[in-house]
């Protein structure tokens, strides 16, 4: 026994035409000879749904509003379906001979997400006066589909009798009898999901588009930067000890460690750049070189220079070359007694303050 309460319920994933004209999706027989008629239907294969020509455009973005109401033109109903989405193609249904308006259509959205959309948004919506209901292309994406002039579909009312259920708006209640198991899996009707129902005020999702591995296969590689790559070269390498550590590192020291990478690779960039310029040929660097300050005696590259002009020039003309060497000799000498001097003085002059204030202290 299921203890299934009133707002249990489940709906269809696969079509069968006896599980659709029962209330809870347990019946093994068809009830009503409409039943009857979509199950013979189905079992010959009388029915392709990719058969109809006027059926063009994606299904996984085409949705199926019903309950229009006969005024209601393709017009106004561009007009209530674009707040959902860009609307691509409308297909409003009419009749073959008087050319009136049939209550329903089919409406294709550029996107899957707008598709979705207008799933979940419109249904149950106010168009021209009249409450419509809106659900996915199951023509072509409910396996096992027979339409209603068939004796299938979905919904209906009862003053027809000929109710179906497993929609969107009739779902199957969850069965308060014991399941037959054995004779819906000899006639192919996919069993309730028993514990896992849902309630009448959760939305059933659409089917979504499946994404072939031939597409997979035929798109590029994405490239991975270098620090995701060393990061999973690593954890392939490491040992379920470690593996365990570094999921216990939160995002903090994770973006420690990718800063401290970053400061390592400019470090090594600016080390290869000083290089390179220790490297360049002297004449090309200085007129950007700091000019250093001379300690006392020592002699700049110029003055070296004059003095050896002095020098050659002095030979040249036959005077003797001691006289350069003599005045500089003379002028270390000269800076030397002078910075003596300047310490005495200031030697003799501290003790002569000192004396002063010693003899100062004394006369008080």
């Amino acid at each position: 026994m299921s203890g299934g309460s009133a707002n249990a319920v489940f709906y269809a994933d696969k079509y069968h035409p006896i599980q659709a004209g029962s209330i809870d999706g347990t019946d093994v027989a068809p009830h009503d000879n409409a039943v009857l008629r979509a199950l013979i239907c189905s079992q010959a294969g009388l029915y392709d749904p990719f058969g109809d020509p006027k059926a063009t455009g994606d299904p996984y973005c085409t949705v199926f509003v019903g309950r229009l109401s006969r005024y209601t033109d393709e017009e106004t109903l561009q007009k209530a379906m674009s707040r959902f989405g860009r609307v691509k193609s409308i297909r409003l249904v009419r009749d073959i001979v008087t050319g009136a308006s049939r209550g329903y259509a089919f409406i294709e959205y550029e996107t899957d997400r707008e598709m979705r959309r207008a799933y979940e948004d419109a249904h149950h919506s106010i168009i021209d006066g009249s409450e419509v209901i809106v659900d996915y292309y199951r023509q072509q994406l409910m396996p096992g589909w027979i339409p209603r002039r068939l004796g299938g579909g979905l919904g209906g009312k009862k003053e027809s009798g000929q109710l179906r259920f497993g929609g969107r708006e009739r779902p199957f209640r969850a069965p308060l009898r014991p399941i037959p198991y054995d004779e819906l899996k000899k006639l192919g009707i996919p069993p309730p999901p028993e514990g896992r129902y849902m309630t009448r005020f959760q939305v059933p999702p659409p089917p979504r588009r499946k994404t072939s591995s031939i597409n997979m296969e035929d798109s590029p590689p994405r490239r991975r930067s270098r620090d995701r790559v060393d990061d999973s070269s690593r954890r392939r390498h490491r040992s379920p000890t470690e593996d365990d550590g570094y999921r216990r590192k939160s995002s903090r020291d994770r973006r420690e460690e990718s800063q401290s990478r970053r400061s390592e690779r400019s470090s090594n960039a600016r080390e290869e750049t000083r290089y390179s310029r220790q490297r360049k040929p002297v004449g090309e660097d200085d007129g950007h070189r700091k000019r250093r300050s001379r300690e006392p005696g020592e002699v700049s590259p110029t003055e070296e220079d004059g003095g050896y002009k002095k020098e050659r020039t002095s030979t040249e003309d036959g005077s003797s070359p001691d006289r350069y060497h003599h005045y500089r000799h003379h002028r270390e000498r000269t800076h030397e007694s002078s910075h003596s001097e300047h310490k005495d003085r200031r030697y003799h002059g501290h003790r002569g303050h000192s004396r002063r204030s010693e003899s100062e202290d004394y006369s008080r």
